[in-house]
């Protein structure tokens, strides 16, 4: 029964999550384990998202930090499951995305794999996206099939919607390849938003946006932006999306409560993913969430409100925890990478062909 470990820290660089999966022939979650992102790191991987001085070394010393930080994860995992390093086959580590500019060629995720080997005496398989960059692709999502292998039931047509930092959406309909992209925002805004104004990582339960209004000449302003306009495959990042650009907007209109504009960033998220979802599989009778948005319950009654004809729930109604279904496809593309399987979707990404994904560091 091969075991593989997947590491992933998202866009909102709240944490790593670290999940240890056994692949047999069925993917099936095991143990999970979680660490917070020390807020020194999670302020520098920020700052690295966008350039400025030294950043080469500061990088590299980041990174540093951000794999000694998983190695430890790894090593509690381990040690809580009674299992050491040759038990498990491979360390599927998507590191943390700095840039994502497939439009010029390239996407940075930094977490020098070569060091997570020496710390845990465990293979590791890094570096997913360039490939299918190579291959012409965007590089993402890279998702859409571990989510068909997840969820597929060969049955209607189904949706799984990743809300982190951005959207995305694979879309699954049996005897059909499965597709899939990037719609947009999913809480990056939203959660650097509530920061600025009020100094919280988070807005719990969408509570702040829930009391506020929608401001619809900012929400018109924001849905004009080009990347809304155009079908996949695309994706997405914090290179277009961010703070700048919602106050680009704010300042060509007039002034807004800042829970105006929470309230009007929760449905730009809402919208941007229902529109998407409407055009592409208009017929979708089910719609499955995963990662933080799910937690958002006034996100969740918005998309359910959005689409009536649609069964809106979490992962979980399926047996599977959206605060891991993204560390669980990391360490199931680790799987697909040793067995030689190509991983990515041309349908999903844009590029040339089916590819192999992943470097391998041997232990």
């Amino acid at each position: 029964m091969p075991l593989y470990i997947g590491v992933m820290s998202g866009t909102s660089l709240d944490g790593l999550d670290i999940a240890l999966i056994e692949q047999d022939p069925a993917i099936k979650l095991i143990a999970t384990h979680y660490i917070p992102m020390p807020e020194p790191l999670r302020a520098e991987l920020l700052d690295l998202c966008t350039s400025g001085p030294d950043e080469i070394a500061r990088s590299a010393t980041a990174q540093q930090s951000w794999v000694t930080l998983a190695a430890q994860g790894i090593h509690a995992l381990l040690e809580q499951q009674r299992l050491a390093p040759h038990d498990i086959r491979a360390i599927g580590s998507h590191g943390q995305t700095i840039r994502h500019e497939p439009g010029r060629g390239f996407t940075v995720q930094i977490g020098n794999p070569a060091l997570l080997t020496e710390l845990t005496g465990i293979t590791v398989v890094s570096d997913f996206r360039s490939r299918d960059v190579a291959a012409g692709g965007q590089g993402a999502p890279l998702v859409p099939a571990f989510h068909e292998a997840l969820f597929d039931t060969h049955s209607g047509h189904r949706a799984v919607l990743n809300i982190g930092g951005f959207s995305n959406l694979s879309l699954i309909e049996t005897g059909k390849p499965v597709t899939g992209f990037d719609c947009g925002p999913g809480n990056v805004l939203l959660d650097a938003w509530i920061q600025q104004q009020r100094g919280e990582n988070f807005d719990r339960d969408g509570q702040w946006a829930a009391n506020g209004k929608v401001a619809p000449a900012l929400l018109s302003a924001l849905l004009s932006d080009p990347f809304f306009l155009t079908k996949g495959p695309k994706s997405t990042g914090r290179e277009v999306f961010n703070l700048v650009w919602l106050e680009h907007h704010l300042g060509r209109l007039p002034a807004f409560s800042a829970q105006d504009v929470q309230a009007t960033l929760l449905e730009l998220t809402a919208l941007t993913i229902v529109d998407a979802l409407k055009a592409a599989q208009p017929q979708t009778d089910t719609l499955l969430v995963c990662g933080g948005g799910a937690h958002n319950t006034t996100l969740m009654n918005r998309l359910s409100a959005l689409l009536p004809g649609t069964r809106v729930s979490s992962t979980a109604t399926n047996g599977v925890d959206p605060d891991w279904v993204e560390a669980m496809a990391f360490a199931w593309l680790a799987h697909c990478c040793l067995e030689g399987i190509a991983a990515n979707r041309p349908g999903v990404t844009g590029a040339r062909g089916l590819r192999v994904l992943g470097a391998i560091y041997p232990a």
